[in-house]
């Protein structure tokens, strides 16, 4: 009988990371399909909450917040879609242009995973396609206007996304959830917390999820 566990992804949808952590991960479950059934929440982080809407250039923010060089940024950017490639993940060769605030998208996203609102992998494929609208395709994921095409494509109720977006709607929640990570001292993602107390941080390869949610699962991982 398969072991059920419950997965929360802690993440950012302008985090590279994040997207090459999901692919893996996902890679790692269609391994274990037999032996695992995942109950799965996507959980809010800001990389950077205070980003005005009309966002920063790129390699100003990477520099001011990381003191990286242009070069380094490049070598870094051609590791992480090397990255992406193996994994079945597309980034563009030549990165995104700029950086921008996400707590919109973040907002979507708690909507989305509201049980009592529609099917659960609806959530999984807005946090899939928001990584894809702005890594593969250089979107804006700050533009409303990004947001609601996203929400179309995956199925999602288009005028109600459009209502939550016009307000505050889920602000206070996203905060809320955002405080209890920081607080529980998660300060860089993604962070897969797997039965609310097994911790596996960073973008790790394949076998590093698959070997730890087989552990996990068999009982044998440490309380």
């Amino acid at each position: 009988m398969a072991t059920a566990l419950k997965i929360d992804f802690v993440s950012d949808v302008s985090c590279p990371w994040c997207a090459i952590g999901l692919s893996a991960l996902e890679k790692a479950l269609q391994r274990l399909a037999d032996d695992v059934t995942v109950d799965m929440h996507f959980q809010p982080f800001e990389l950077n909450p205070g980003m005005p809407p009309e966002g920063q250039d790129i390699t100003e923010h990477l520099t001011q917040k990381y003191g990286s060089t242009p070069e380094q940024q490049a070598l870094a950017r051609e590791a992480i879609r090397s990255r992406g490639e193996g994994l079945g993940f597309v980034f563009r060769a030549e990165g995104v242009t700029r950086i921008y605030n996400t707590f919109d998208a973040h907002r979507l996203l708690h909507w989305a995973g509201l049980a009592t609102t529609q099917p659960p992998a609806l959530q999984r494929a807005l946090k899939e396609a928001l990584l894809e609208a702005y890594f593969t395709h250089g979107d804006n994921p700050a533009s409303h206007e990004v947001l609601l095409r996203v929400v179309d494509k995956v199925g999602l109720d288009v005028d109600r996304a459009r209502e939550i977006l016009a307000g505050n709607e889920y602000a206070d929640q996203v905060r809320e959830r955002e405080r209890f990570y920081q607080d529980a001292g998660i300060h860089s993602v993604p962070a897969v917390i797997i039965n609310d107390r097994h911790l596996i941080s960073g973008g790790q390869p394949v076998e590093v999820f698959e070997h730890a949610l087989q552990h996990i699962a068999s009982g044998k991982a440490e309380n």
